[in-house]
């Protein structure tokens, strides 16, 4: 009975896999509720079915749960969007999202990882910092917060070769 109900109410690992077109809905679902400015499904739709573009999604029992998403051009990749549903942050999620992205993009000839993030993101910076990405540059006031105010974006880089 015990383990009957340690499977009942156990949280199942993500299952790490690409996204593919189908995928819109739940990750604009994801994005809006992740971002103060969110992506609509047919944005999300376009990016998923270029060829330059590189997404993973992570799911739970065939929900997302997270996603992050890169365009590659000429050998450098920009991850445009990391997001993680609120349930699942600070366990690992996301780093684990951006190991399988970073394997996969040297492993199709990317040499340089950049983006951008919120310099108040201190979660974010973390993640990529502890991932071995450095600062590039800043863009101030490029972020509009929801307050109205500006942020300043931190243009961050990772060498993969």
């Amino acid at each position: 009975m015990i383990g009957f109900l340690s499977r009942l109410f156990a949280r199942s690992q993500p299952t790490l896999s690409d996204a593919t077109p189908r995928d819109a809905a739940a990750i604009a679902k994801l994005h809006a509720a992740s971002f103060h400015r969110g992506w609509s499904e047919d944005e999300l739709e376009r990016l998923l079915v270029e060829r330059n573009v590189l997404t993973h999604r992570a799911t739970v029992n065939g929900r997302l749960v997270g996603f992050i998403m890169s365009r590659i051009a000429a050998g450098e990749a920009e991850i445009l969007s990391v997001a993680v549903a609120a349930s699942y942050r600070g366990k690992g999620l996301a780093r684990r999202m951006l190991n399988l992205h970073m394997g996969r993009l040297s492993g199709i000839g990317t040499r340089v990882i950049f983006l951008e993030v919120d310099e108040g993101n201190a979660a974010a910076r973390q993640l990529y910092r502890r991932a071995g990405f450095g600062e590039a540059g800043r863009r101030e006031g490029y972020y509009a917060a929801a307050n109205g105010k500006r942020a300043t974006a931190l243009v961050l880089r990772r060498d993969l070769a």
